[in-house]
């Protein structure tokens, strides 16, 4: 069953003036809009489309992508808002709708909020929201301690950031674990350090333990190779000072110098670090 709000890969079955009509199943034909299919589609070929419904309430077939599909959060701009809701950019064609009833607080033209695109069950149309909490719980984890995960900025609180885990759970990234601010909507990477009582998780960006060092060796090593092999940071540096210009938390930063050196990689100066012979620039 063709649904709306997902990615579908459908079979071209007619071509007429003002598109192609693809096989939604069971004898249903959905109209992919002349503008948007490929220009030599033929009968038979099959193109993925996501699905919509147009201002009819038909289904509608499109090959643009959309900046979410159903249950997917993400952060959207507000284009418009009638008595009725608000209407937001999408990336499609027809923006996404918010119901007055499932907005926090009256939502106003030119502001990003944070949503959730779902499906209504009865009418099959897609739709957003700003009542996130019915989406996720920690009553049961599907996720461990040191578990990669995915993670989105939800809330900033008095010891931290409040983030959404795999859209499915709430944990905290400790503000003593942040090197930069975070922004509302942002997306982000991070592991699950510890799972606390009644279900609480504390959350670290990035990766965890020497995988991390893995990553962090190569980008220091490109940042040398772009500043003619010398960098004026090492131990003594700040942690602001190394977070603005590598990205990553003192902790890191050291122990990444740290392999570099006992790999023979870079040289440490007292005014910095330098690439080795081996490794200078050409």
């Amino acid at each position: 069953m063709v649904q709306a709000g997902i990615y579908h890969t459908l079979k071209v079955i007619k071509k007429v003036d003002f598109g192609l009509y693809l096989d939604g199943g069971e004898g249903d034909e959905i109209l992919l809009p002349k503008r948007f299919a490929p220009v030599n589609a033929k009968d038979g070929d099959e193109l993925e489309v996501f699905i919509y419904h147009d201002s009819d309430n038909r289904p509608i077939a499109t090959t643009q992508r959309p900046k979410g599909i159903v249950n997917e959060m993400v952060l959207l701009e507000v284009v418009s808002t009638t008595p009725q809701g608000a209407f937001l950019d999408w990336g499609l064609m027809k923006d996404i709708f918010v119901p007055l009833s499932q907005q926090e607080s009256k939502m106003e033209e030119g502001y990003t909020y944070l949503v959730m695109i779902y499906r209504d069950e009865q009418t099959g149309r897609v739709a957003a929201t700003e009542r996130l909490g019915r989406y996720f719980s920690n009553d049961e984890l599907t996720i461990k301690e040191l578990d990669p995960v995915d993670l989105i900025v939800y809330k900033k609180t008095d010891i931290g950031y409040k983030v959404i885990i795999n859209n499915k759970h709430l944990g905290v990234v400790h503000f003593n674990e942040v090197f930069k601010e975070l922004e509302y909507g942002e997306k982000a990477k991070g592991f699950i350090k510890k799972i606390l009582p009644e279900n609480k998780i504390d959350v670290v960006l990035g990766q965890r333990g020497y995988k991390k060092v893995e990553d962090e060796t190569d980008k220091i090593l490109r940042l040398l190779q772009e500043n003619n092999g010398y960098l004026p940071y090492h131990d003594k540096s700040t942690p602001d000072e190394i977070y603005a210009f590598f990205g990553m938390s003192k902790k890191t930063f050291k122990m990444t110098i740290g392999t570099l050196y006992k790999q023979k990689k870079i040289e440490l100066t007292k005014t910095g670090m330098k690439l080795s012979e081996d490794h200078k620039p050409e």
